[in-house]
């Protein structure tokens, strides 16, 4: 079976890695390096991402780099206040633990309607 970055990132989360630690391992990881790099080089050339793009999102996959394209495209429109909260929001979700904004999002509307 052909190793992707999908099943790599698999492995390790079956061995009961997330967070930090799962993105420690991934670095690590010399194939999970070399296929990444080879899918960023070629996905890269279609679009230019930001040093903090590069530093911040993993970007492995066509689905990120269409996410963020329509990100950008959006971001230059007149958004609403919430619109505008919600594409900041969308943003955490090409990070490698994007569990992590997601987390602080649900308990900051679990403060907000707590009763």
């Amino acid at each position: 079976m052909e190793k992707t970055l999908q099943n790599i990132q698999d492995f390790y989360k079956s061995l009961g890695y997330s967070g930090d630690e799962l993105r420690e391992v991934l670095e690590k990881d010399k194939v999970y390096k070399n296929l990444l790099e080879k899918k960023r080089s070629k996905l890269t050339k279609r679009l230019n991402l930001s040093k903090s793009e590069k530093r911040n999102y993993v970007m492995s996959t066509d689905a990120d780099f269409e996410i963020i394209s329509k990100i950008r495209k959006l971001e230059k429109m007149g958004l609403s206040k919430n619109d505008t909260e919600f594409i900041k929001f969308m943003r955490t979700q090409l990070e490698l633990d994007w569990r992590i904004p997601l987390i602080k999002k649900l308990d900051s509307l679990l403060k907000k309607y707590k009763r």
